[in-house]
């Protein structure tokens, strides 16, 4: 996103127009006993420091945390050099040669994501079809997505954020069941999905799942993270909570999000907001 001239973006008028809006948290807590997708280590956050461990002459005394932690955990996005095609970034550029040496990816990282101020689109899927939650292994198809856009009421456009409810927010608590460890697996988009996805050329795309496309333990591919970020830089945004969005709004919200600005990095953790 390029930002305003000097002088030419009033405040004022920005804080008028969203005074009366209403802010909706789409992210997953990030706390010990989170689900990890099983690529990706597992979280991890203890106190370091503790009060009363030193205490200043003048009565301070201070906590502080150690965190050890995957760019993936929780509600996170995915930047492009996180996948690659037969060994090529998204572009054509060579994986092995921009990741080489000891400060991760030359390309790509997700420190070139800026902040993201755009047109969010949510598209309830599971609502759609009528249940609470899509059933595991579901593959969400073309003919989903086009009765979501038409339920949602808007024209998709270039550039926007596009969120597909599955409904999988719900069961966050239970780690084996979010994860589809203990079923045919998780409900998400595949090839057909990604494709339709991709020719609306969005900026980036995400669920309220773990691994966003459809994990069938029957044929586990990933092709859908390779059509979208790969061959079409878009980026992919996991682990969302899109419940209280479904609830209480329809279609289309503006989408406010900044990535953490870790040089390098294939992922960062995210706190998303609507705003309705």
């Amino acid at each position: 996103m390029t930002s305003h001239p000097s002088g030419s973006f009033n405040a004022r008028n920005w804080l008028d127009h969203t005074h009366d809006a209403t802010w909706i948290d789409l992210s997953q807590p990030m706390q010990k006993g989170i689900p990890i997708h099983p690529a990706h280590p597992q979280f991890h956050i203890t106190l370091n420091n503790r009060h009363g461990d030193v205490v200043r002459p003048c009565g301070h005394s201070s906590a502080n945390e150690v965190m050890i932690t995957s760019t993936h955990s929780s509600t996170h996005i995915d930047a492009i050099c996180h996948v690659s095609d037969h060994g090529r970034l998204y572009g054509g550029i060579d994986a092995g040669e921009t990741q080489a040496g000891p400060n991760l990816f030359k390309k790509y990282g997700v420190e070139t994501i800026g902040p993201i101020f755009r047109r969010g689109v949510l598209l309830d899927i599971a609502g759609i079809r009528g249940v609470d939650a899509l059933p595991p292994a579901y593959e969400i198809t073309a003919a989903d997505l086009d009765a979501g856009v038409a339920e949602a009421g808007v024209e998709l456009a270039e550039g926007d954020v596009i969120l597909m409810r599955t409904g999988w927010a719900q069961y966050w608590s239970d780690n084996a069941r979010f994860l589809g460890l203990n079923s045919e697996g998780a409900p998400g988009p595949g090839v057909e999905g990604a494709n339709w996805l991709a020719r609306s050329k969005p900026f980036a795309v995400g669920t309220d799942t773990s691994a966003f496309e459809v994990m069938d333990k029957k044929n586990i591919t990933m092709e859908v993270h390779l059509i979208l970020i790969a061959q079409c830089g878009i980026h992919l945004i996991e682990n969302l909570d899109l419940e209280e969005l479904a609830r209480r709004a329809k279609g289309e919200f503006a989408f406010v999000a900044v990535p953490l600005r870790i040089t390098g990095a294939t992922g960062s953790p995210l706190r998303p907001l609507a705003l309705v």
